[in-house]
């Protein structure tokens, strides 16, 4: 089974989308923090296997898409998958703390492994770990720098307001 990749543009910046013969495995940063990544040389680059992943994020950004439906495999472990689970259950538009996600998994006391679990999603924005914030309401750490999160949480806040009025 190979690995492919290609790069595509988008207001957050290049981003960077791996795939498996069966289905997306990631999503990286050309800029932030410990989500950046190069392509492995053994990867093949394959725009074409991604036109469905390429087509949801552009109607994400453009305002007209608000879930995903491109076929996921993180690799994870299970205490990560339960967190990335959890990660996909926080609506559209809305932000959950640490603590909440914690508790949503069945381990309250576990807020410092949730956070390193949504730190390791290996698949931003499609599993939405720009959601979770600091209990205090605060921005805390994106694989993509903070600009990034801020600019994700925006564009939801501002079309569930839309959606809201209409």
């Amino acid at each position: 089974m190979g690995t492919y990749y290609t790069h595509i543009k988008s207001p957050i910046g290049r981003l960077m989308l791996t795939a498996n013969d069966r289905a997306l495995t990631g999503l990286y940063f050309s800029t932030g923090d410990k989500a950046r990544k190069e392509p492995d040389p053994a990867w093949q680059a394959c725009a074409a296997r991604f036109e469905q992943a390429k087509l949801e994020l552009e109607e994400y950004f453009a305002g007209e898409r608000r879930c995903f439906q491109v076929a996921l495999e993180p690799k994870a472990t299970p205490f990560q998958n339960r967190v990335l689970a959890a990660l996909n259950q926080i609506p559209f538009g809305q932000v959950r703390s640490y603590k909440q996600i914690a508790e949503t998994i069945g381990s309250p006391k576990a807020v410092r492994a949730v956070g390193s679990a949504n730190g390791r999603n290996p698949i931003a924005i499609f599993i939405p770990c720009h959601r979770v914030v600091g209990s205090n309401g605060a921005l805390t750490g994106f694989g993509g720098g903070l600009d990034a999160k801020r600019y994700l949480l925006s564009l939801e806040q501002t079309q569930q307001t839309f959606a809201e009025t209409r």
